[in-house]
């Protein structure tokens, strides 16, 4: 599988944690961890297959779960719960993940395929995570997509400063 590149306009997400690459990569690449820190805020993930290796899946449940997140998701016409599929585009423990995500829950849009990719690199005693997502269709859901993955890395960050990461 070949390794496909962000685009000149992607977006590039950074944080630090206090935790080791290999801590964020269990996190990240793990059933267990995914489902402690991955969903944003009034959403729940659910794990369902996980094969982790170049052209292997990550398919989850994405549950709505909050009260305020379930009136958005019904006004905007879209289920409440939405299995995802991520396919790997390259794994190299503990520094890089890249995988496109299916984006096929837009109403009114044709199923596509979008690039992330997920670099930890040592930074102290800590790790740096870059994280760089491609655009989506148009502005509004690019807009939503970063607010909930800057989301998920401020999850991310919660669960590491409760001193529970594994």
């Amino acid at each position: 599988m070949t390794n496909p590149l962000p685009t000149a306009d992607a977006t590039r997400i950074e944080r630090t944690y206090a935790a080791s690459p290999e801590t964020i990569w269990d996190l990240w690449t793990t059933a267990e961890g995914i489902g402690r820190w991955w969903a944003p805020d009034g959403f729940r993930t659910d794990v369902t297959a996980l094969d982790l290796r170049p052209g292997g899946e990550l398919v989850y449940d994405m549950t709505t779960v909050a009260p305020e997140m379930i009136a958005f998701i019904e006004s905007v016409g879209m289920p409440l719960v939405t299995q995802a599929r991520k396919t790997f585009t390259e794994i190299d423990r503990p520094h890089r993940l890249s995988y496109l995500s299916l984006i096929d829950f837009v109403p009114g849009h044709e199923p596509y395929q979008h690039l992330t990719v997920v670099d930890l690199a040592p930074d102290g005693e800590g790790t740096k995570v870059t994280m760089t997502v491609d655009p989506l269709h148009d502005a509004e859901w690019t807009e939503r997509l970063i607010a909930g993955r800057t989301n998920e890395l401020e999850n991310l960050a919660r669960l590491i400063e409760a001193g529970d990461p594994a």
